[in-house]
């Protein structure tokens, strides 16, 4: 299996300013490599640091040492040393990220929302559109609410929107922060069968997934962390 996403040296420290330049450790010198069709849930005690290191691999968090290397475009780019163009463009094309909680854009429908990422990659409205409806129409979404902004849907709504959003682009490599975290046994189990068709297409999956039932069925193996807190 092609290796997808290689992380060397990881290291990251957190400042804080307002308490006299007061450093908090994260992670020490972490390692791992996450392959094509494989998920790895990431693994550890609250503060282990899981949600910030799947912030390192997005490049929204830049760490102080070491490599995030993802495969694109035919070979391996540092997203810790690339310029934000390449970020963006590795973020456009190969890196998807799912995170807790939907950004809601105002005045736009569920949809579009939705369609948005694939519409941006391919210039194709009709068929980002398409695609967008029939992931809403998984993850049970009413078809009344597509055409409404978000902004007033329930928790677990605008959870399910966030997830058919970040799957509307068959991405190379998914990032996935606690995607059924309130979700009920129904759109969880949705949610499983989506992790495990973008496997099938050759995906390398991350993830965190603090229900275990979840986890259990779509990890292929853990990375725990908590020996690199230890070191940090």
């Amino acid at each position: 299996m092609a290796t997808m996403l290689s992380v060397r040296g990881l290291y990251k420290t957190f400042t804080l300013h307002t308490q006299h330049g007061a450093q908090i450790p994260v992670f020490h010198n972490l390692r791992f490599d996450a392959a094509s069709g494989e998920c790895v849930a990431l693994a550890g005690a609250s503060g282990a640091g899981k949600s910030s290191l799947l912030c390192c691999l997005y490049g929204n968090y830049r760490p102080q040492a070491g490599t995030i290397a993802v495969y694109h475009d035919g070979a391996h780019t540092d997203m810790v040393s690339a310029q934000p163009r390449e970020i963006l463009e590795i973020r456009r094309r190969t890196l998807g990220y799912v995170s807790q909680f939907l950004r809601v854009v105002p005045r736009v429908s569920a949809q579009d929302v939705v369609a948005e990422p694939l519409l941006a990659l391919t210039g194709d409205r009709e068929a980002a559109r398409d695609k967008a409806a029939a992931l809403l129409a998984r993850l049970n979404i009413p078809r009344s609410l597509w055409s409404l902004p978000p902004a007033t849907f329930s928790g677990g709504e605008q959870q399910r929107v966030n997830i058919a959003r970040g799957f509307c682009v068959d991405y190379p490599v998914l990032l996935l922060d606690e995607p059924t975290a309130s979700l009920d046994a129904a759109n969880r189990a949705e949610v499983v069968r989506l992790i495990h068709e973008a496997k099938a297409r050759g995906a390398a999956v991350v993830g965190i997934f603090h229900d275990e039932e979840v986890r259990d069925a779509v990890a292929d193996r853990l990375f725990h962390l908590d020996a690199y807190k230890a070191a940090a």
